[in-house]
């Protein structure tokens, strides 16, 4: 892991620090980097490796010396223009319907013009075609003339991102570049920048970019892409890292379910498509599904629990266990526990008229309510516990009344709800005296609709 931390308005330790959680959430580990752990609810960091500093604002030393050495070699020069000239350079040439790119003013100069102090370092650029082999791409080819002496540092102790990482590439013994298509058009220019350092450079590859749904490219910079926000949403790691890794690849046979051994051992850049890879939130939420759903409900609750935390709930660890059986089939995502359940701790308010299935009365669903009353007031602690008193209480009544018309307003009054378990699993969890009085508290609900 190294931090690219060259632009330092935009980089903060809290940045990092957001990376290095994200990374190890995903069990993503890496060999060499900054260290960091959780120690006394403070991330504190350490290099781990024999390739540092791995941070770029921590290695100025090691690019002063490179950037000397292509300035000692006409390599590189110093450029004079100000921030003003090279506006109206670039608006100069706008104008003239060409690609900007720097005029080379300061390309000759033999020193500094009188009164100017340098401005930037600038890499002289070959005017030469640069052809390289792309892992998924294959052959590609760029005309290094049209991009101009392009800027390299602003001065020895301020280089800018691409010639930062030509050097660290090589100083930390990087053999293999995977990165996003946007970074296609750098590759020439790292290329050329590795060559006159005398630097053999590495094989490149660049993944499609991930598209929303509006084939548009998705922003890093929006807080619904932060892999942290995926987290707090509910969605499990395994699953995140199986639906990144189908994002433009394609599997040799069918088959969406991966472990992290099987994509370690059949990924293959050579079955990576060119073109974007469409970001489909509702495929995430189906491998999510699949995911909770092959846990058993005391692997759920594990997962869990740092979201019963911030939420304040307090409840035995057995009716928790007991709930997420009952739902864990209907979740999506681990933050659908807290909706799917919620009537088990609070019944919510609910309209009299939700009691009724379909085609029925108001006065036949109070009778069959009152009927289940009686039943149930009938039944042992013991026929709650496993079930069976319940099953067979309503199948009996439904008999004669009508499976639909027993069932419903029995799973209605008991949730509140016209999406929740079947009443015996409800009624079960409940118990039998608080079953009991939400059946009496919906035949109040039915007395306002008679």
């Amino acid at each position: 892991m190294r931090i690219e931390d060259t632009d330092t308005e935009r980089s903060e330790r809290k940045f990092e620090i957001e990376i290095a959680e994200a990374m190890k959430w995903l069990g993503l580990d890496w060999d060499e980097g900054p260290d960091w752990q959780l120690v006394n609810h403070e991330w504190r960091s350490a290099d781990r490796g024999e390739n540092g500093p791995y941070r770029q604002s921590e290695r100025k030393h090691i690019y002063r010396k490179f950037l000397e050495q292509l300035l000692s070699e006409k390599k590189a020069y110093y450029c004079y223009c100000t921030k003003e000239e090279l506006a109206a350079e670039r608006d100069s040439m706008a104008a003239a319907g060409l690609a900007p790119k720097y005029s080379g003013h300061c390309r000759n100069l033999s020193g500094p013009p009188p009164g100017r102090t340098p401005e930037l370092i600038r890499f002289r650029m070959p005017e030469a075609e640069v052809e390289f082999k792309d892992m998924i791409r294959g052959t590609v080819k760029f005309d290094a003339s049209l991009f101009g002496d392009v800027v390299i540092a602003k001065d020895l102790d301020s280089p800018l991102y691409n010639f930062a990482v030509v050097v660290d590439d090589t100083e930390m013994g990087i053999t293999h570049v995977i990165r996003g298509e946007e970074h296609l058009s750098n590759t020439p220019k790292q290329i050329l920048i590795a060559r006159a350092l005398g630097f053999e450079e590495p094989e490149f590859g660049h993944l499609p970019l991930i598209l929303g749904p509006n084939r548009k490219k998705l922003s890093k910079r929006y807080a619904e892409t932060s892999l942290l926000q995926y987290r707090e949403e509910g969605y499990l790691p395994e699953a995140i890292v199986n639906f990144l890794a189908l994002l433009g690849w394609h599997p040799s046979h069918e088959r969406e379910i991966f472990s992290r051994e099987d994509l370690v051992r059949e990924f293959d850049l050579k079955r990576v498509q060119k073109a974007g890879a469409i970001f489909d939130g509702e495929k995430l939420d189906w491998l999510n599904a699949q995911y909770i759903r092959a846990l058993a409900p005391e692997e759920v609750l594990e997962r869990l629990r740092p979201l019963f935390a911030e939420r304040g709930i307090e409840a035995s660890e057995e009716l928790l266990v007991k709930l997420i059986a009952v739902e864990q089939e209907r979740m999506k995502k681990l933050t659908d526990f807290f909706r799917l359940t919620g009537f088990f701790f609070e019944l919510p308010q609910y309209d009299p008229q939700l009691l009724i299935w379909k085609g029925d009365s108001a006065s036949k669903t109070r009778s069959i309510l009152e009927k289940m009353v009686s039943a149930w007031e009938g039944l042992s602690a013991a026929d709650f516990e496993n079930k069976a008193g319940i099953a067979a209480s309503l199948d009996s009544l439904a008999e004669s009344e009508g499976k639909g018309s027993v069932y419903w307003p029995v799973r209605a009054a008991l949730s509140g709800s016209d999406a929740s378990p079947d009443p015996v699993s409800i009624a079960a969890i409940l118990g039998k005296d608080e079953s009991l009085r939400r059946l009496r508290l919906g035949l109040n609900q039915i007395g306002l609709a008679l």
